[in-house]
């Protein structure tokens, strides 16, 4: 890997971080509420996170660090754990 990569897998990690911050918050102030001095819902905070995550993982795909078709692999296989194990799809 060079710089670019590590850059990259830096970034991403920073924004799982915010992404998971942003999901305490909807857990502690409810998705629809708005923090003190903010104009913006939890809701649309994590919508943001989320799209940062996923510009992150597009630019992962996009310069090799990892594959489409296992993400994608993964994502059936995890799909199928929750029909199982959860009442998601229920």
């Amino acid at each position: 890997m060079d710089d670019i990569d590590n850059e990259i897998l830096l970034i991403a990690q920073e924004e799982c971080a915010e992404t998971i911050q942003a999901i305490s918050k909807i857990f502690r102030f409810g998705i629809d509420g708005i923090p003190p001095g903010k104009d913006y819902s939890n809701r649309e905070h994590l919508e943001e996170e989320l799209g940062d995550l996923q510009c992150m993982i597009n630019l992962m795909i996009r310069h090799g660090i990892i594959r489409r078709e296992k993400i994608d692999e993964a994502q059936v296989k995890k799909c199928g754990k929750l029909r199982r194990w959860s009442n998601i799809f229920n």
